[in-house]
Order: structure tokens, then sequence, then C-alpha cells
């Protein structure tokens, strides 16, 4: 008789192709040279060989690899953080300049430990990006930065081309998956940022495979939708240690298309559904899309 664990195994659409070439070694050490983190090493992303290898492109993640939330989830550090390193703006800045990308994505630890959630070095980090880089479009990935509106408002003041807050899961699990995120905050974020700056596109990010039903994804999908987010990603959750939470089941590629395929019915400007899509996967093309959209819907 098969064992859970034996049941759930990964399967064959999961290998990840390594590639660990003079783009990859060389990036990585500049990463270290710098004293920079990547949410791409720090999450341990599956994306991480082709974004470095073959696109050059990769996840800034500031503010330090020490998170104050312990999320289930996630494999990123969780502690007490004791880094505030407002040089950092300009070392991710340079980084930006040196690897000549067309779109960075600065995403940031929770850090609750703040007054401000972080959103200061990260709004600086954005404008000293936009100050070395003015044709590099930019996108920031914030945690709830506890709900406060002057934070947010910090952020979308420097204002970056895409506003990206991953709501995770669907709402029964968030009190399980997400260690201090509320569900109905993470909506309110991402209205409060449209508000602020309607015309910067929104982005949010579920992965599956946790326990949640079919009709639950749809809700969620209906929620991001009712709250005027513009950009939607749909990975698979993998189980990063033994310690976090265990993968209930592993959805089929062809699952991956059909829920593509609901969510751009809903209204989407642009939805990433598979596997290994993560919430900055093919990030470059999402912002691009979105702008055509924006533009299509002014001319139509």
């Amino acid at each position: 008789m098969a064992t859970k664990e034996e049941h759930v195994r990964k399967p064959d659409w999961l290998k990840i192709k390594l590639n660990t070439n003079e783009n990859y070694t060389g990036l990585k050490k500049m990463m270290r040279e710098k004293n920079l983190h990547t949410v791409c090493e720090e999450a341990r992303c599956p994306n991480i060989h082709e974004c470095w290898a073959v696109r050059r492109t990769a996840t800034f993640m500031i503010l330090g690899e020490v998170c104050t939330r312990a999320c289930r989830f996630c494999a990123v550090k969780t502690g007490l953080p004791t880094e505030l390193d407002w040089e950092e703006p300009e070392r991710v800045a340079d980084s930006v300049q040196l690897m000549n990308l067309k779109h960075a994505v600065i995403t940031v630890v929770a850090r609750d430990d703040l007054k401000d959630g972080g959103a200061g070095v990260l709004a600086e980090t954005v404008r000293a990006i936009r100050r070395k880089n003015p044709f590099t479009t930019i996108e920031v990935l914030p945690s709830d930065m506890g709900g406060v509106e002057e934070n947010l408002r910090m952020v979308m003041d420097a204002k970056p081309d895409i506003l990206n807050h991953n709501i995770e899961t669907v709402r029964s699990l968030t009190p399980r998956v997400r260690a201090r995120a509320k569900y109905d905050r993470s909506l309110e974020f991402l209205r409060r940022a449209k508000e602020m700056q309607p015309t910067i596109p929104t982005k949010s990010s579920i992965m599956l495979g946790l326990g949640e039903t079919k009709e639950e994804i749809i809700e969620t999908m209906d929620d991001l939708r009712a709250n005027n987010v513009d950009i939607m990603t749909i990975g698979q959750y993998l189980q990063p240690t033994k310690k976090h939470l265990k993968v209930q089941k592993y959805y089929h590629p062809k699952e991956f298309d059909e829920l593509k395929e609901i969510a751009l019915s809903k209204g989407f400007s642009h939805v990433e559904a598979g596997p290994l899509v993560r919430s900055s996967y093919h990030a470059d093309e999402q912002v691009n899309a979105a702008k055509k959209n924006d533009v299509d819907s002014k001319t139509s």
C-alpha cells in the first residue's frame, strides 16, 4: 500500500534543467561582491537557472535576509532582523546597471520590526534605479507592511512600473499558510495601490497544492479582480524543507492551462500559469503586456 509521501511524489514535469554557464556564475559572484540577496536563492526558486543563465534577470531581496514572519510555505530565514542599510538602494541600482537589465524586480522580507515596514528603503531603491537606469522598468513586491496606508503611499509615490503583492493562497487556508498576514488585508492593500496610482498595474500570485479546491481558486480570482488586480500568476507549491507544509496535490500542466483560460476570462490583462511559475516568472513580459493592454483600452 502506497504511503502518502509516495502518493504525492514529484511528477516528471517538475524536473528542472540546470544551467551554470558564465551568466549564472557571473551573476552569483556579483551578488556576493555587492553584499546583495536575491529571493531566487533564499526562496529556492526552481527557475533560478533559467532566469540567471538564460534570461539574465533576477529578483533582488532587500532589507536583509531575515524575515520577521514564519510563513509555513517559505524558505526565507525567520528571526529578528538587525540589518537596515540605507546604502543598499545604490548598490542595487549599480547592479541593475552592470547587468543591463530591462526589467528589475525588487522584493523585501517582512519587516514588522520597522514602523514603515521597510517602505522607505524600498521607495529609495526604486528612485535609485530610476536615476541610474532610466530605461529599466521596475516591479516592487512588498509585504503588506502592516496594512498601514502611509507605508504603501510611500512606495506608490516612487512610481514603480508594477506593484506586486501576493495573496499566496485561498481564503480558508490563509491562517494556516501565512504568518500574521490576512487575506482581506492583502486585497485591501492591492485595491489601495490602484486607487493611489490608477495607471500602475497591480499583480498577485497564488500557489496551488496546499489543499484548496477549484471553486476556491476561482473565488480568489474573483476577489482579485473585484479589487482591480491586473496581472495574476498561478504556480505549484513545492515543499522547501521537511519542516514546511507538505504538498497535498501536484497539478497537471493541463489543469494550469485550464485555470489560465478561466483567469483570462475574468478580465486579467495577463496571466502566467504553470507548475514552475513563480511570482516573478517572465516578469519582463508581464509589464510589457500590461502596458499594451492599457494602450489598447485607451484607443478602443
